[in-house]
C-alpha cells in the first residue's frame, strides 16, 4: 500500500491551519499542538524541517512563532512531502535512477514506475495549500479533506485516460 507517513500528514494539517489564518500570524508550536491535538515533540521536529525547507518562516521573541514562508497558494503538497520524506520515489529505481538499480538486467518495468511517478508528483504539485484550506477559514475540517481528496481523485483519473 502506498502511504505517507504520519510525520507527513501531520505536516500537511499544519500547514494548512497557516493557511486558514489571516496572512503573517505567527503560530508558536504549542498552540499548535494545543489545536490539532498532536503531541508537541512531534510538532515542533516537523516545523523545524518545514523552516529548513523554506516553507515555514520563524520568528524569536514576544511575537515571535511561525508563519508560512510564501503565500498558500505558492506551496504545493508536493513541496510538503519533499521537505518531511525526501524526494517522491515509490521504487528504488526511480529514486537512484536506472543506470544504479541492481535488478535492471531482469527488469523491465523501469519505465513504467517512472510514469507512475511521474503521475503522482504531478497530483501532488497540483495541490497547493490554498485548494487544501476550507474556504470558511475554520481550520482543517473534514470539508477540507474532501475537497483536497475530490481534487485529487479528479487528477489522477485524467491522468489515467491520458495514459490509456
Amino acid at each position: 500500500m502506498l502511504r505517507i507517513t504520519k510525520q507527513t500528514d501531520y505536516g500537511v494539517v499544519l500547514m494548512t491551519l497557516f493557511a486558514t489564518r489571516r496572512s503573517g500570524e505567527a503560530r508558536s508550536a504549542r498552540d499548535l499542538a494545543l489545536e490539532t491535538g498532536l503531541p508537541l515533540p512531534m510538532v515542533g521536529k516537523i516545523l523545524k524541517l518545514l523552516v529548513r525547507e523554506g516553507l515555514l518562516a520563524s520568528q524569536r521573541g514576544a511575537r515571535g512563532g511561525y508563519r508560512l514562508g510564501r503565500p498558500a497558494g505558492q506551496i504545493y503538497v508536493a513541496d510538503i512531502v519533499r521537505a518531511l520524506e525526501g524526494p517522491i520515489a515509490i521504487t528504488e529505481c526511480v529514486e537512484t535512477g536506472p543506470g544504479e538499480c541492481r535488478f535492471l538486467a531482469c527488469c523491465s518495468l523501469q519505465p513504467t514506475w517512472v510514469r507512475i511517478n511521474q503521475a503522482i508528483q504531478q497530483v501532488l504539485q497540483g495541490i497547493s495549500l490554498e485548494d487544501m484550506a476550507p474556504a470558511d477559514g475554520e481550520g482543517c475540517g473534514a470539508a477540507a479533506c474532501l475537497g483536497g481528496a475530490q481534487k485529487s481523485v479528479h487528477a489522477l483519473r485524467q491522468l489515467a485516460e491520458g495514459a490509456a
